[in-house]
């Protein structure tokens, strides 16, 4: 049997975000559209941006997930200071995303095949980000710990739950594209969207599996203790 080659959960962590941040601004480089969960803070920060030059991507990814952390424990009705770890999460990611995005717009415009180009490397890097976010013990960003928080307060399914979260994001994200740029005017959703929504858990699924064929995951820090969320209330 060939000898797993030793990944460090840590380094899931490291990379998994800045994987995701530099995905995340190719796709937006791209313009063919964002996954349904970041469009509604995409759409903020399009509009916002229109009157601050101050408020960037970055920054308007961390409000709207201070905001949904604030929901979810108004709807779940507790409070952990574990929970806060996944807003440092958002805080780390959102400097790095807007980082990114002043990277990733020095790169030249080829009309639509460069467009093409730019979303499907910005996928493939955010599938892996996300394939190795799913092996780190550090908290996950509020989207994900909402999704969970939900689906443990109420007894659902988590499949389900994210399914319902999926949704809700893209019906919220229609509705602020309407409402900020006028009837009928699709702004981070498009058809880049619908293809996230079709592929991006199966091919998850896929990488998740080619990780832990091929690396044996391993923490190379005590810490796992302080971003436990799944003690008993």
């Amino acid at each position: 049997m060939k000898k797993k080659l030793t990944l460090y959960s840590e380094l899931c962590y490291v990379f998994g975000v800045i994987l995701l941040a530099l995905g995340t601004a190719c796709m937006e480089r791209g313009d063919l559209g964002l996954s349904s969960v970041v469009a509604p803070a995409y759409l903020i920060y399009l509009k916002l941006s229109q009157y601050f030059d101050w408020f960037t991507f970055g920054r308007a990814e961390y409000l709207v997930q201070g905001l949904l952390l604030l929901l979810m424990c108004i709807v779940i009705r507790r409070f952990k200071v574990s929970f806060l770890f996944s807003f440092v999460t958002a805080l780390i990611y959102g400097t790095v995303l807007d980082l990114m995005m002043d990277l990733v717009a020095l790169i030249p415009s080829y009309g639509m095949a460069g467009r093409i180009a730019l979303y499907i490397i910005g996928f493939f890097i955010c599938l892996i980000a996300i394939s190795l976010l799913f092996h780190t013990y550090i908290s996950p960003e509020v989207y994900e710990l909402f999704v969970m928080q939900i689906a443990r307060r109420f007894k659902i399914r988590l499949g389900k739950v994210k399914i319902i979260f999926d949704y809700s994001t893209m019906l919220l994200s229609v509705i602020l594209s309407f409402a900020f740029f006028g009837w009928w005017h699709f702004e981070g959703i498009k058809i880049g969207t619908v293809l996230c929504a079709l592929v991006n858990g199966w091919l998850v699924f896929l990488l998740v599996k080619f990780i832990e064929d091929h690396f044996e995951i391993k923490d190379a820090l005590k810490l796992r203790h302080l971003f436990d969320l799944k003690e008993k209330d």
